[in-house]
């Protein structure tokens, strides 16, 4: 019996120890340093960057009653928010590593730390390989929905002024709806610096 539960402590402990360096491991506290070159694909990745950063800052250390804040008007709650930037990260991920977008989407599981988690990583692999990526695999990406049997491709400008620019949308009403709940983002963040001032 004791043996049991000594396992079982252990094994709850490791499992809560990689969690918490899980969430240690967030990217987009600050903006990753620029790309050396400007091109196209640079240009698109810093643009995800500016996004993640914002979207760091909009959801951290957002409180329950943020979190759950309604401003009525058939609007999203920022719970609501957040489910819908984490499905727009998926659809530029999936994108820029050339994989449709299923639909309808399988719900993403977890909470609200785990989905702001997963959120800002998919934007930073977003990033990342679009760094790496020539100017000619740019031009042949594509943004592809598929449902069922159906598939419907566009070009990747749709990406552009479609889910990104959504997202930052998004991202900034959740920053507006903080303020509306009395839970306003950390005064230091410098959206045109990419990291907080001292």
């Amino acid at each position: 019996m004791i043996k049991s539960a000594l396992l079982f402590s252990s094994a709850l402990l490791f499992s809560l120890t990689l969690h918490a360096q899980n969430m240690d491991n967030i990217p987009y506290a600050e903006i990753p340093q620029a790309p050396e070159v400007y091109n196209a694909s640079t240009v698109l990745a810093r643009s995800i960057d500016g996004l993640g950063y914002r979207l760091y800052w909009a959801t951290e250390d957002l409180s329950t009653e943020g979190l759950s804040y309604d401003p009525g008007n058939d609007n999203r709650t920022i719970n609501q928010l957040i489910d819908h930037l984490l499905s727009l990260s998926f659809t530029i991920l999936n994108t820029v590593e050339g994989k449709p977008n299923i639909r309808p989407e399988a719900k993403t599981e977890g909470n609200f730390l785990e989905k702001r988690a997963l959120t800002l990583k998919n934007l930073i692999a977003a990033s990342d390989a679009l760094r790496k990526m020539s100017d000619s695999k740019l031009a042949e990406t594509e943004l592809i929905f598929q449902r069922g049997e159906k598939t419907s491709t566009f070009p990747l400008w749709n990406l552009i002024n479609g889910p990104v620019a959504d997202a930052m949308y998004h991202t900034g009403q959740v920053v507006s709806y903080r303020r509306s709940a009395g839970d306003p983002i950390n005064p230091k963040v410098n959206v045109f610096m990419g990291k907080n001032r001292e």
